[in-house]
C-alpha cells in the first residue's frame, strides 16, 4: 500500500517523502564519489605503466633522481675480526624502500643481466695472480682457444664460495653503466649462471697500483721526476672518480690495490666495483642492515662521518682519494700502519687524527690531500674540484715534463715480473696482510 500511494504521489506531482528524498540524495553523492575514484585509479594505473616502460627502456632522466647523499647505518666495533686487513666490517645495505612497481621493475632489469654463458671457467688459462680480496681473485688470463671479443689477454675476476649471484649482477650492471672511458677498467664479458661466477675485463699489464709501486720503488725513487709522475697518476684516477660521479654511482672501494696499471703514470684505471652503489637506482636515501653479514668494507679508508653519523657519500670517496694520495706518495704503505686493532683505527679516524705527512711530497699535492679529509665533509672539495687543482699542477710541469710523449719506467716487462716473484711472499697477496 506504501508503494501504491508513493507512486500515486508521483504521477500527480505531489512532494516526494523526506525519506526518499535522503536516499536519492546520497545514492546520487556514492555514485559521483566512485565515478572519481574510477577516474584516479585509471590516471594512476596509465602512470605506472608509463613508468614501468621508461625502466625497462633505461630512460629516466637523471634530473628526476634527488642529488641528495645516501646516510649508511653504523657499524658494530664488536663485531670487527682483528686479523683482518683493511679493517673490514660487515657494511649495512642502502636498503630500498619501493613500491611494488619498482621493486618488480628492478627485479626484470636484474634478470635482463642473465644470460647463456658463453665460458665457464675450464675455458680459462689463468697466467698470473694479480690480488686475492674478500670477495674474489684477480688473474691475468686468456682464453683456452679463441679470444674474448678479440682480447688474446684480459684481466678475469673469478668470485668465492658463498658470493651470491645478484651480489655479481649488480657490479656487472655499474659496469655496464659506466661505459667506455679510458681510466676505467672496461669489462669485456661475464658468467653468473653457475659458480664460480667470473668477469672478464681487458687486460692490465702490471697489475695493481699498489704492487707496482712497492716493486719498483728503488728504481722510482731514483727519479727526479718522481714528484710530477705522481701527479699525473694522482690525475688520471681522479678523472676516474668524477666519470662515477656524473653518473650518480659512489665506489666505496677506492684504495690504491684497486687502482690497476698497463703504463705508470699515463695509463692507470679504476677497477673492483664489488662495494659499488647506484644512487639512481634508489627512491630513498634511508637505509638498512644489510642482510649478508659477510659483506666488508675497509675501515682505514672510511671517512669519520661513516662511524660517527651513519653516512657514506660522494665525499666519502673524495675522503678515500686522499688516502690514495697517501698510498702513493709513501710507495703503498698502509694507513694508520702503526694502529693494530680495529677499534683504535676507528677511533683514531673519530677523534680527527690524519695520516702523517709523506716524506717529499710536493706541497701542492699535500694541500689537495687535507683539503681531502676537511671536516665537515661539505667542506671538501668535488672531484670537478679536483682535476681542475691537478690540472693546473700538471700545466705548471709542462716545462719540465713531456706529458704527451712518456718515457717507459720500466724498459722490460720481463724485467718487472722477475723482480715481483722475487717479492711475491710480501706483497703478491696484499689483501692476506695483517693490520
Amino acid at each position: 500500500m506504501t508503494s501504491n500511494s508513493t507512486a500515486e504521489d508521483v504521477c500527480s506531482g505531489r512532494p516526494l517523502d523526506p525519506l526518499a528524498c535522503v536516499l536519492i540524495g546520497t545514492f546520487s553523492f556514492t555514485t559521483l564519489l566512485f565515478g572519481l575514484l574510477a577516474v584516479l585509479c585509471l590516471r594512476r594505473y596509465r602512470s605506472m605503466v608509463q613508468t614501468i616502460r621508461e625502466l625497462r627502456g633505461g630512460k629516466l632522466l637523471l634530473d628526476a633522481v634527488p642529488q641528495l647523499d645516501a646516510p649508511i647505518r653504523p657499524v658494530r666495533l664488536q663485531a670487527m675480526q682483528e686479523e683482518e686487513e683493511e679493517e673490514e666490517v660487515p657494511l649495512p645495505q642502502i636498503a630500498l624502500q619501493q613500491s611494488s612497481t619498482v621493486r618488480s621493475s628492478s627485479r626484470r632489469l636484474w634478470k635482463g643481466l642473465q644470460q647463456d654463458p658463453r665460458f665457464t671457467k675450464s675455458d680459462l688459462n689463468l697466467l698470473q695472480l694479480i690480488k686475492a680480496g674478500k670477495e674474489g681473485v684477480f688473474y691475468q688470463a686468456r682464453m683456452s682457444r679463441g679470444t674474448c671479443k678479440g682480447h688474446n689477454m684480459f684481466t678475469c675476476k673469478i668470485s668465492k664460495e658463498g658470493v651470491r649471484p645478484k651480489h655479481v649482477d649488480t657490479e656487472v650492471s655499474i659496469m655496464r653503466k659506466l661505459g667506455q672511458h679510458k681510466n676505467i677498467l672496461q669489462l669485456l664479458d661475464w658468467n653468473t649462471t653457475e659458480e664460480p661466477y667470473i668477469l672478464i675485463m681487458e687486460y692490465v699489464s702490471y697489475g695493481t697500483l699498489r704492487t707496482f709501486l712497492q716493486t719498483n720503488r728503488a728504481h722510482l725513487s731514483a727519479d727526479p721526476e718522481l714528484p710530477s709522475l705522481f701527479t699525473i697518476a694522482s690525475y688520471h684516477i681522479a678523472l676516474a672518480m668524477q666519470h662515477l660521479r656524473s653518473k650518480m654511482i659512489v665506489h666505496c672501494d677506492l684504495a690504491l690495490r684497486n687502482v690497476m696499471v698497463s703504463r705508470f703514470p699515463w695509463d692507470v684505471k679504476v677497477g673492483e666495483f664489488g662495494l659499488a652503489r647506484d644512487f639512481t637506482r634508489r627512491t630513498s636515501r634511508r637505509s638498512n642492515y644489510w642482510r649478508n653479514p659477510r659483506q666488508r668494507v675497509p675501515l682505514r679508508w672510511y671517512p669519520p662521518e661513516y662511524f660517527k653519523s651513519n653516512y657514506y657519500s660522494f665525499k666519502g670517496d673524495v675522503w678515500a682519494f686522499g688516502i690514495v694520495l697517501w698510498e702513493m706518495q709513501t710507495f703503498g704503505t698502509l694507513p694508520y700502519s702503526s694502529l693494530e686493532t680495529s677499534e683504535a683505527v676507528v677511533y683514531h679516524i673519530c677523534i680527527g687524527h690524519k695520516n702523517p705527512n709523506p716524506e717529499g711530497c710536493r706541497p701542492e699535492m699535500l694541500l689537495i690531500m687535507r683539503d681531502c679529509w676537511q671536516e665537515p665533509y661539505t667542506l671538501r672539495p668535488s672531484f670537478t674540484n679536483i682535476v681542475s687543482m691537478l690540472e693546473n699542477i700538471i700545466e705548471n710541469d709542462a716545462d719540465y715534463v713531456d706529458v704527451e710523449s712518456p718515457q717507459h719506467l720500466v724498459k722490460d716487462e720481463a724485467e718487472y715480473h722477475e723482480a715481483k716473484y722475487l717479492r711475491a711472499a710480501s706483497v703478491t697477496l696484499e689483501d692476506q696482510n695483517p693490520i
